[in-house]
């Protein structure tokens, strides 16, 4: 009898164990899959608000733990977050639930309520014990942001020592700072504490009574002489270089006023703009147009003295060229390739694909909106057919969906802030991944 007992525990017992394995397996069954997109954020949370953990490019393959919603779980190179559904192509069906054992239900949960004390315990210090104050600072030493506070992150753009800073949060030691439009993790210790900012205050020597009046009272420029663009269109540039940011463009026979002249350059300002324009490009006297000459001859060989009035009349004020269209913009843009990506960015130290269209027209004095779906709205629809050069071009899965944006130069190319391993680059549209997602185009100027 007790022989029986035996036999009838040892069959329950393989029983439960294969139950076991057999869940154990099946959590084991990894379902993979590949990025769909130029660039994904994986999330720490299943929401777009969440912090972002690692940017992942096109056809980078990560492992799916299972479905949240319209969200993925997944895991790359050992940090587990959260894609949005519509950027992964898997390989197979993925589980919108786990099934586990009450016991190991009991276990998570019981992580769940520590992490969570851990992380009101982080906030708490964070808000109430720890004494570094946010706001402006400067660095102590040269450093590299990081995309998340950890020592293992990204490395994004380098900060120099010395430059001015905007901490604007701080967690177990890490400050989250802006600097150039770019937001990114440092360790605390690279941050001037205020007694180092005062010293170096107090050090700097006080200015004197002549001094002081000198920089009150501005030197006030003199205009050496009045001139006018002689070119078609002429950029008026920050520094006395032909590798210097151009601040805007200008149209033939526009005003300027000369400041001062040296090595080739005249230092201009116009319209109230001041910059640098190569004195060779400048002229004396406004320059005949076509359309002027063809006038004159008219009034001058056919027309009596009525008819020079009433050409005269029926002669339309010139209108003055929009700096900065078409072909100019693009000229702007290619000076930007190669370089870097950076998420978030919108300035020469990095680049996103909207932050890079935005400097790019904002360089021509026109405002874009920040996000790709954004500039979306911005200036007016134009076909594929009659795109232009400078008309922005978008790309997504829809016209609700866009994830990326261009500048288009003709001849069906783009310049754009395409990845971090690619940065500002070139690329055509009629073919590829970008014919594929082309969803529309806008013309701003």
């Amino acid at each position: 009898m007790k022989s029986k007992k035996n036999i009838k525990s040892i069959l329950f017992t393989a029983i439960i164990v294969s139950i076991g394995m057999f869940f154990i397996n099946m959590s084991l069954a990894a379902t993979t899959g590949k990025i769909n997109v130029e660039t994904a954020n994986l999330r720490k949370e299943a929401n777009a608000d969440s912090n972002i953990l690692e940017q992942l490019s096109l056809n980078q393959e990560v492992e799916i733990l299972e479905k949240t919603g319209d969200w993925y779980q997944v895991k790359y190179k050992g940090i587990t977050g959260f894609i949005k559904q519509d950027l992964i192509t898997t390989n197979g069906e993925v589980e919108e639930e786990k099934t586990i054992s009450v016991k190991e239900n009991l276990t998570e949960n019981q992580d769940v309520n520590n992490t969570e004390e851990k992380n009101e315990q982080i906030i708490q210090e964070k808000t109430e014990t720890n004494e570094f104050k946010l706001g402006k600072y400067k660095l102590a030493k040269n450093t590299k942001l990081r995309i998340i506070p950890s020592i293992n992150a990204t490395e994004t753009i380098e900060i120099k020592q010395d430059a001015e800073v905007n901490a604007i949060e701080i967690i177990n030691g890490w400050i989250c700072i802006e600097v150039n439009n770019t937001k990114g993790w440092i360790r605390q210790d690279c941050i001037k504490t205020e007694n180092e900012q005062s010293q170096e205050e107090q050090k700097e020597p006080e200015a004197t009574e002549e001094e002081s009046k000198e920089e009150e009272q501005p030197k006030q420029e003199t205009v050496i002489k009045t001139q006018f663009i002689g070119k078609e269109t002429v950029n008026l540039r920050k520094e006395p270089n032909t590798s210097s940011e151009i601040i805007t463009s200008y149209a033939l026979n526009t005003t300027v006023e000369v400041y001062a002249e040296e090595n080739g350059w005249s230092k201009v300002k116009i319209n109230g703009k001041e910059g640098y324009i190569s004195s060779s490009l400048l002229s004396d006297t406004k320059q005949e147009t076509s359309r002027n000459l063809d006038t004159s001859r008219r009034i001058n060989n056919e027309a009596t003295e009525t008819e020079k009035e009433e050409v005269a009349e029926e002669e339309p004020s010139k209108k003055e060229v929009v700096p900065g269209v078409g072909s100019t913009v693009v000229e702007t843009a290619l000076q930007y390739t190669g370089y870097r990506y950076v998420y978030g960015g919108s300035s020469p130290s990095g680049f996103d694909c909207s932050g890079f269209t935005s400097y790019i027209y904002g360089q021509h004095g026109v405002n874009l909106n920040r996000t790709a779906q954004g500039q979306y709205s911005n200036g007016a629809a134009v076909s594929r057919e009659e795109l232009q050069p400078g008309d922005l071009v978008m790309f997504g899965t829809s016209s609700s969906n866009i994830t990326h944006v261009g500048i288009y130069m003709g001849g069906g190319q783009i310049v754009h802030a395409a990845n971090s391993s690619r940065g500002v680059t070139t690329d055509t549209i009629d073919s590829g991944y970008y014919n594929n997602k082309y969803v529309g185009a806008r013309r701003i100027l």
